[in-house]
């Protein structure tokens, strides 16, 4: 079995080349970053943690940023997003950012991807919600 570690990589927290590093040295297999573009002012879903959604979520860097870091300072451990908002995102510049990661990781790159629990975000977004979930969902059926 193997175990990666996950991380809110943040200006406050660890540096995301110093995580992977000790990661690597302690034996995980994968790094795993989440991503939040950005956060409405009034959010229509609640955070099923709380009332007040944590700090973090209002800094994270960009997932591929982070995780170009974190391979460049590693030579095995996996790196992935833990999810990839994909209905947030350019699909082609996507789609190249990813291509990218993973050729100059040396294929270490794994992706998960998702629509987000934040509704509010779907509506400050290039794409709408039923336009991303008919693009992604692997239910959708024309």
């Amino acid at each position: 079995m193997d175990f990666g570690v996950s991380i809110f990589a943040t200006d406050y927290a660890i540096r995301i080349d110093e995580l992977a590093r000790e990661a690597e040295a302690r034996g995980f297999e994968s790094l795993w970053v989440p991503e939040h573009t950005h956060i409405p002012a009034s959010r229509r879903s609640p955070w099923p943690g709380g009332p007040e959604l944590p700090k973090e979520y209002w800094h994270t860097y960009d997932p591929f940023v982070s995780l170009m870091c974190a391979a460049a300072a590693t030579s095995t451990l996996k790196i992935g997003t833990g999810i990839c908002l994909v209905i947030e995102r350019d699909t082609i510049t996507m789609a190249k950012e990813v291509a990218s990661l993973d050729a100059l990781s040396g294929g270490r790159f794994l992706m998960a991807l998702g629509a987000d629990g934040m509704r509010r975000k779907w509506s400050t977004t290039a794409r709408s919600s039923t336009r991303g979930s008919r693009k992604w969902s692997s239910r959708y059926r024309p």
